[in-house]
């Protein structure tokens, strides 16, 4: 859209972690501007909203109108984001948890946007350990329901204290509550002497085998 360029994630196809992929994308975007080899530095700004948007009728394979605060809101951020910087709205950064270190705008006040909007900068991806601890960074709900599942998985670690090898594997469509299970358990184990090895899969890494292990063993492949 003239001198800039306009991405939707979510649409046509949602993911669970658009979030996340749209800032990661803004980033790489950054550096890849910032690496071109020019006559003079080129600079690029990006600013990321969160939101509901109307889809127009498709021609082809453009869209011909979306209808919503979200875009405009996005453009806006993008013009008070310092060169080479990732503006994001108040929206995006909860759902962005701890996956990233930002640093607070405080609230502006942005044209055509009611009352004063609060901003956030992307600085870098944060070094936190876990992804399930990061996107729930304010707490934990209580577990409900999953008695019967904790017995379960504390009966195998009796045995595997008592010497006798065991292997759980926790299966089930996305949000049920593996990784807030396996949290729990975790949770009980802590006054116990032992040793936690966590490996976390990532969208990112799907083309890279055994990732998880290499970012463990050696720091992330190259």
């Amino acid at each position: 859209m003239g001198d800039g360029i306009l991405v939707y994630f979510g649409y046509p196809e949602a993911h669970e972690h658009d979030t996340e992929r749209a800032v990661r994308a803004a980033l790489d975007l950054i550096a890849a501007v910032v690496g071109l080899k020019t006559r003079a530095p080129l600079q690029a700004r990006v600013g990321i909203a969160t939101g509901l948007v109307v889809i127009g009728d498709l021609i082809g394979s453009e869209v011909q109108d979306i209808v919503g605060v979200t875009p405009n809101l996005a453009a806006r951020l993008q013009t008070i984001a310092e060169p080479n910087t990732v503006v994001v709205a108040d929206a995006t950064r909860k759902l962005l948890g701890n996956l990233f270190e930002l640093r607070d705008l405080g609230a502006t006040d942005l044209k055509g946007i009611a009352g004063p909007t609060r901003a956030w900068a992307v600085l870098r991806e944060s070094s936190v350990a876990s992804r399930f601890e990061a996107l729930h960074a304010t707490g934990l709900t209580a577990l409900v329901g999953r008695e019967e599942e904790s017995e379960l998985l504390q009966r195998h670690w009796a045995k595997a204290k008592a010497g006798e090898g065991q292997v759980v594997l926790l299966s089930g469509e996305a949000g049920i509550g593996k990784s807030r299970l396996t949290a729990a358990l975790l949770e009980r184990l802590a006054p116990e002497p032992h040793t936690c090895l966590r490996y976390f899969c990532s969208p990112q890494h799907v083309d890279s085998s055994l990732y998880p292990i290499m970012t463990h063993m050696d720091g992330p492949p190259d």
